[in-house]
C-alpha cells in the first residue's frame, strides 16, 4: 500500500511510498529516520498527531518535522548597537 510521506528533516522531501500492511507510526519512522529519536519529533498522520502504535492506512498522508534544526544554536550579537540574532554551528 502506498503513503504521501512529507520529511522534513533537513532539505525536506514529500513523496509516496510503499509499505507494508501493518506498518505503525513507530516502524515507519524507525525505517525512515534511523538516527533520529522519535521525542526529538512531532509525528502527524493526516495533519493530527498521533500515537506511536498508530497503524497506517493506504493514502495516510505522515509528516515528520523535527521540533528543533539539528548543531544549530540562536546566540545574540550587537551590531552598530543594534542587537541582532544569527545562527551559529554548535560543534560541541
Amino acid at each position: 500500500m502506498f503513503i504521501l510521506l512529507i520529511n522534513n528533516d533537513g532539505t525536506g522531501f514529500a513523496d509516496h511510498v510503499e509499505i507494508a500492511e501493518g506498518t505503525t507510526v513507530e516502524r515507519l519512522f524507525a525505517e525512515r529516520i534511523p538516527h533520529g529519536k522519535p521525542a526529538d519529533y512531532l509525528i502527524r498522520v493526516n495533519r493530527q498527531p498521533v500515537p506511536a502504535g498508530q497503524v497506517l492506512q493506504e493514502g495516510d498522508r505522515v509528516s515528520i518535522t523535527p521540533y528543533v534544526a539539528h548543531s544549530i544554536m540562536w546566540r545574540p550579537t550587537r551590531v552598530l548597537g543594534m542587537l541582532r540574532v544569527c545562527a551559529v554551528l554548535d560543534t560541541t
